[in-house]
């Protein structure tokens, strides 16, 4: 794995577990696809770091798990914007 990779792995890991990111957030802050960060830390991340990428683990199911509550807030959100501008 070049080296460049392996540092974007580390970096996007350790943004995931400090901010509790999702995929799609840690995306759009390093600059890369969701499928390159979703590649990076369920592929790649297992053969660098083994005890990061089960803390990394951890968060996604998390984020997984509340995806649901987060849909609904955002659509409630957007249904409330639209009330106030009509």
């Amino acid at each position: 794995m070049r080296d460049y990779i392996r540092k974007r792995v580390v970096d996007v890991s350790l943004y995931i577990i400090k901010t509790n990111a999702t995929v799609r957030q840690a995306a759009s802050v390093f600059g890369v696809s969701k499928s390159t960060v979703h590649k990076d830390v369920t592929e790649r991340l297992p053969r660098v770091n083994e005890e990061l990428a089960v803390k990394v683990k951890r968060v996604l199911e998390k984020n997984k798990a509340e995806r649901h509550i987060r849909g609904g807030e955002a659509t409630k959100r957007k249904y409330i914007r639209s009330r106030r501008v009509s």
